[in-house]
């Protein structure tokens, strides 16, 4: 087994089709990608023991349950970093067979914890196992899928970061039978469900790490002549991950993406309660919604991203932070207006950016770093995501809370928040405007 996973064993032979790899990328993300799924379990999980209505002073509150999203998150961006350099060693495979193991393992303890009513050993399985199951999975292919596409790095993240957008196009839909098909007057079949989808997704990734393929040294697409003269923040040197962590360029891009994720992920975090409640659309047509927003969430991270190949990395950015306030700030209008068609071409927007903003960063990495090490940095740079995955779901569950208490109707709870949000991301705008190519003293001098 140990040389089965070993990097020199996925090195793919001369006549080898680089369109082969992204599939086995797809395999992981699609399973992974149903973390932004996981909202159709929120209300679900808040009544375990009363079964049709959550029975107080026993089952767990709803702002309770969202922090096992949050955990998940922050160890996704946790295992990336630690885990970056060792993926750069030890190649694909590896990475990607150890993140089908605390994936779908995660979904495993997890049903324990539901088993038990043990909130701790539910926030463990999928929030702390699951969670570096997802940190595994999402930096494994995307550094491999660079090196097969130099010609179109942002099309190759776009490739394989695209499936964990969509996960949830798939997990929520599952999530929701499964449960139906496992419910019973006793029960109501979350714990059969985590079962299920742990041997499921184990499966599936498990095909991922089978296929994927490294090219060899030196390898070039037939035909590629890299551009006599690069775009302005389209470096031709190498950086080191060790040295990436000491330029301004580095911070700026973690910011850009902290509040690009920050302002993203607490709606998507809260879709389907968040309809429901402003807009009044019933639990099916929620869980609808939010396979519908997946779809949007994956299609803008291969359309953002592709379109980043032709006007550049930086201008794509300034396109999310300045469309997306606009958008941002419209959404409470949308919900005053209790137009169910509108609300949801806003959020669907919403979406394509946040989901771009994620497929475009390691495009971005690879511009201003070189490829050297590029897995590594971006799993560094995946801490905002950690960071972001925490203080989004925060600030919009606070702020829902707080209105409410002040006697504002549960349909405008999420207005104001909405308005921060847009403010957030005109933040960002004026850091992406910061982002310079990385000065000569930082480039790497030695051989790889």
């Amino acid at each position: 087994m140990a040389s089965f996973l070993d990097r020199e064993r996925i090195v793919a032979q001369p006549g080898h089709s680089r369109w082969l790899v992204p599939p086995a990328a797809l395999a992981i993300h699609l399973c992974i990608g149903q973390a932004y799924g996981f909202s159709v379990f929120n209300l679900p999980l808040t009544k375990l023991i009363g079964i049709t209505a959550s029975k107080p002073g026993e089952d767990w509150q709803l702002t309770t349950i969202t922090y096992i999203f949050s955990v998940a998150i922050v160890f996704l961006g946790l295992s990336a970093a630690l885990f970056g350099a060792w993926l750069e060693r030890v190649g694909p495979r590896k990475a990607m067979f150890a993140a089908a193991c605390c994936f779908g393992g995660g979904f495993v303890v997890s049903a324990i914890g539901v088993k038990l009513h043990s909130f701790p050993v539910l926030v463990a399985g999928y929030g702390v196992l699951g969670g570096i199951g997802l940190g595994l999975g999402y930096i494994s292919p995307v550094s491999t899928l660079i090196k097969w596409f130099p010609d179109r790095p942002g099309m190759a993240t776009g490739m394989a970061i695209m499936g964990f957008g969509g996960g949830a196009m798939i997990g929520s839909p599952l999530g929701v039978n499964l449960m139906k098909t496992f419910a019973t007057p006793t029960g109501t079949g979350v714990f059969e469900t985590f079962v299920a989808m742990g041997v499921i997704y184990f499966a599936f990734m498990l095909f991922g790490a089978i296929v994927v393929r490294v090219p060899p040294d030196g390898w070039k697409p037939e035909g590629f002549v890299p551009p006599a003269t690069p775009q302005k923040l389209v470096t031709t040197a190498q950086v080191s991950a060790s040295s990436a962590i000491r330029t301004p360029q580095f911070y700026l891009l973690w910011a850009v993406l902290f509040l690009n994720v920050s302002a993203g992920i607490g709606v998507l975090q809260t879709a389907s309660p968040m309809i429901q409640q402003t807009v009044g659309v019933s639990a099916a047509a929620a869980a609808g919604f939010v396979g519908l927003i997946s779809l949007f969430n994956m299609g803008g991270r291969f359309f953002w991203s592709s379109l980043s190949d032709k006007i550049g990395r930086k201008n794509t950015y300034a396109i999310y932070f300045l469309l997306g306030a606009a958008v941002y700030a419209l959404v409470p209008t949308a919900a005053g207006m209790k137009s169910v068609p509108l609300f949801v071409t806003l959020v669907c927007v919403i979406m394509t950016m946040y989901g771009g903003g994620f497929a475009t960063i390691p495009a971005y990495l690879r511009d201003l770093f070189g490829t050297m090490q590029v897995g590594a940095i971006h799993g560094r740079l995946l801490t905002a995501w950690s960071a972001a995955g925490v203080a989004g779901p925060l600030l919009i569950n606070f702020m829902r809370d707080q209105q409410t208490k002040s006697g504002v109707p549960l349909e405008q709870a999420y207005n104001v928040t909405m308005y921060i949000l847009a403010g957030v991301l005109i933040v960002g705008f004026v850091c992406n405007a910061l982002v310079k190519p990385v000065d000569a003293k930082f480039h790497f001098q030695g051989t790889k």
